[in-house]
């Protein structure tokens, strides 16, 4: 046995993050795989298995196609990749509307099945009903305001929200009630700077911006809109990578090779052993 001890890393919690509220900014991103997960989890403190993948991952039009089956799936993944990370699940679209029992059976699924540790939901009309509920039951609730990409067959657009005032009025209730009902953190998305502020100034939880300004406690972006994997990316995105480029660079200069029989060489080929002489 060696005798060096082997490093212990703690995982981050929900009380960690929690504490978080006006303190260092939250780092978050979007994870899908176990590869992507192992690579992110030393600088990220949460990391979301967004419902988001319908789109980034499986080619969906929407997230309103992705099932409880796909996030556990894919939360299984991404926590076989972690060890620091606080990882959160999406409750896909149909999984917890209907009442909160539905919504806690569910959620007990996700949790059992992926070994996660919270799940976010987006916080309609219904939802504070069903945060209390769950979190009454020992399920912690990431909560979500603004825009809903779940609403998308509502809105017909992914827009920003909040621009006039009733609308604003509606999403600060909304994120009030969100905390209130024992959300430990609440996700707001594309919405102007002043009621991000608001927002945060406001409720007693971090908030975490998506299109929502540096006003927030923490920031969040889908991880292959920040990698440059799409062609198109929302305003709100700053591309770290050009990925979609580098791949598809590497994929043509495989080709090239493979057909210029350049590819494999004699450095990637196996040979049979030579016979020894007698």
């Amino acid at each position: 046995m060696s005798s060096q001890k082997q490093e212990t890393i703690k995982r981050l919690t929900v009380p960690d993050i929690r504490a978080r509220k006006g303190g260092q900014p939250i780092v978050m991103l979007t994870c899908y795989d176990a590869p992507t997960a192992e690579i992110m989890d030393p600088h990220c403190d949460v990391l979301l298995v967004g419902d988001s993948l319908g789109m980034a991952v499986h080619g969906l039009p929407s997230t309103v196609g992705v099932t409880l089956e796909m996030m556990i799936l894919h939360g299984q993944a991404v926590m076989r990749g972690t060890r620091r990370a606080l990882v959160v699940i999406d409750m896909p679209f149909g999984s917890y509307e209907a009442a909160p029992e539905t919504a806690y059976a569910n959620a007990v699924r996700v949790l059992k099945e992926t070994g996660a540790q919270a799940v976010k939901l987006e916080s309609g009309a219904t939802a504070p009903a069903t945060i209390d509920y769950l979190v009454k039951r020992g399920i912690p609730v990431m909560g979500h305001v603004g825009l809903l990409p779940q609403s998308i067959n509502i809105d017909g657009s992914f827009r920003a929200k909040g621009k006039e005032e009733g609308e604003r009025a509606r999403i600060l209730q909304s994120a009030r009630d969100t905390a209130d009902a024992g959300a430990f953190s609440v996700v707001i998305e594309g919405v102007a700077e002043g009621l991000a502020r608001e927002i945060t100034e406001t409720i007693d939880k971090p908030t975490i911006g998506i299109g929502a300004s540096a006003a927030c406690d923490g920031q969040v972006l889908v991880v292959s809109d920040m990698l440059g994997l799409f062609d198109w990316t929302p305003k709100f995105v700053r591309r770290y990578a050009d990925l979609r480029g580098e791949i598809g660079r590497a994929v043509a200069a495989y080709a090239d090779d493979v057909r210029a029989r350049r590819f494999p060489a004699e450095v990637e080929t196996y040979f049979s052993k030579k016979p020894v002489s007698p």
